[in-house]
């Protein structure tokens, strides 16, 4: 450890975290980004316990470009917004939101993770932060099969 940084952490000061601490940031104004679709997880699908509900994917100018081209640049921010689907009256609304996941990418940032950071906002607030330094086993664990499209499930509908 750097000697700075151990007379630092003794002080209790607070210094930068290092390079590889990158964090993915809160989104803002992410509903005024372009729609690339909605889905419903239902009862009975493999990822039911960890993402049942209504699914709807926006994508920032960045990522809408990657979209189109197949390879994201650096910059490009996903937001998957998962909520309850809930059942009344013959049909399937939206509940409270249970988690806003949130991908941006830097290619030298997230290496180990495929160019992609990844967080989750549990019920949208920004302040709790449900991924945190388990993105390689929480997120890119999943995305990891999807190399040929750049590590993103999701596909824009025109």
């Amino acid at each position: 450890m750097q000697p700075i940084r151990v007379a630092a952490l003794a002080l209790g000061l607070a210094l930068p975290a290092p390079a590889d601490a990158a964090e993915v940031a809160f989104p803002t104004g992410w509903r005024d980004w372009k729609h690339v679709k909605s889905m419903v997880i239902e009862p009975g699908h493999p990822l039911y316990e960890a993402f049942g509900g209504i699914h709807h994917i926006y994508a920032d100018s960045r990522a809408v470009e990657g979209y189109r081209t197949g390879s994201f640049p650096d910059g490009a921010v996903i937001v998957f917004d998962l909520l309850e689907a809930e059942r009344a009256n013959d049909a399937v609304v939206e509940g409270p939101r249970k988690v806003l996941g949130v991908m941006r990418k830097d290619g030298r940032a997230f290496a180990a993770t495929g160019g992609w950071g990844f967080e989750g906002f549990a019920a949208g607030d920004p302040n709790r932060r449900v991924v945190g330094s388990q993105a390689a086993e929480a997120c890119f664990g999943c995305h990891a099969g999807q190399a040929a499209s750049d590590y993103v499930f999701s596909r824009l509908r025109e």
